[in-house]
């Protein structure tokens, strides 16, 4: 019966138990809520995440007759850096955000997600911030830290920062991982990806979350490059039994090197014969006005709910899937 909840209402209230945590935690180191819009005039440039969009008819500087694009939030992270640069103080939220992606069982095209920005702390801060919050809501063992490059060397001995293309092709054919369209792709960096997806995140954070940090400059258009090696970003993920749970930053706040970053991801677009997006006006000029040193996180809380509750499928901690909205 499709108008039946997906959730139950036990599990429903253990739900509700996780957010009280979680906004227990923030106040207890006075960090503060805010909202913000799920509608925004500009989107991600990302080459692989795709905004939903919709029509409205009435800004003030629409031209007659002409509707103007929107775009449902990727996630709330352009809107409340602009908030960090009207003066704002370290803040969460707890916000809806939507994906033009295929559902499945870690997937639906809405989902909840946390996301929290902390003035003053780095990278490093920030990952042992969320494995607190990790530690108040799942318990467990404690997290592990490693970078992308130690991983990368542990799990399939290459340096994901200076091999070639063929050595990462000889990776794929050695785990039996090889197609046809990937390689033709001609993209080493998609090589990467693949490689971390298929191959490697299977094997991390299975009897504790396992942050992975200093990402490729590639993979990491918001984040800072490392003062230590200028082939990385200061951007960090989280795993746990098979679920990608965390994408943080130390964020990148000179405007003219995001401009410079979203532009290389449209060009990528191009290339891929993708839609150009439109480049947030409003966040780069919130950067160019000037953004306080800070690092961002975003978590899944949907998929921190399954890890609570060791349920399998993340229409079963939602309301209503995509399937019954």
């Amino acid at each position: 019966m499709n108008w039946q909840s997906t959730l139950t209402w036990q599990n429903a209230q253990k739900r509700a138990a996780v957010l009280q945590q979680i906004r227990q935690f923030f106040a207890e180191r006075k960090v503060i809520e805010v909202e913000t819009p799920a509608l925004s005039q500009g989107t991600v440039t990302d080459v692989y995440l795709d905004a939903l969009s919709c029509n409205y008819d009435f800004l003030a500087d629409s031209p007659a007759g002409h509707s103007t694009e929107l775009f449902l939030q990727t996630s709330p992270e352009f809107h409340m850096k602009r908030l960090l640069a009207s003066g704002y103080g370290c803040i969460f939220q707890i916000a809806k955000a939507f994906r033009h992606e295929e559902s499945g069982k870690n997937h639906n095209p809405e989902f909840t997600m946390l996301e929290w920005y902390r003035i003053g702390f780095d990278q490093f801060d920030l990952m042992s911030e969320v494995a607190d919050l990790l530690q108040v809501v799942l318990g467990g063992n404690k997290a592990l830290f490693t970078s992308y490059q130690d991983i990368f060397l542990k799990t399939v001995s290459v340096d994901p920062l200076t091999a070639s293309f063929d050595e990462l092709v000889e990776v794929l054919n050695q785990h039996e991982k090889a197609a046809d369209w990937l390689i033709e792709m001609n993209d080493a960096d998609l090589l990467l990806q693949f490689i971390f997806t298929e191959i490697i995140e299977p094997s991390i954070g299975i009897n504790e979350p396992q942050f992975i940090y200093d990402f490729p400059i590639a993979q990491a258009s918001l984040a800072k490059i490392s003062s230590e090696d200028p082939l990385v970003a200061q951007r960090f993920e989280c795993y746990f039994k098979g679920i990608e749970l965390v994408n943080g930053f130390n964020e990148l706040t000179d405007a003219n090197e995001q401009q410079v970053r979203f532009e290389e991801d449209n060009a990528k677009r191009a290339a891929q014969g993708l839609p150009v997006k439109p480049i947030d006006k409003n966040f780069i000029a919130a950067l160019s006005h000037g953004l306080p040193q800070c690092s961002g996180v975003a978590l899944g809380i949907d998929r921190l709910v399954m890890l609570a509750l060791d349920i399998k499928k993340i229409s079963e901690v939602q309301s209503f899937s995509i399937e019954r909205a």
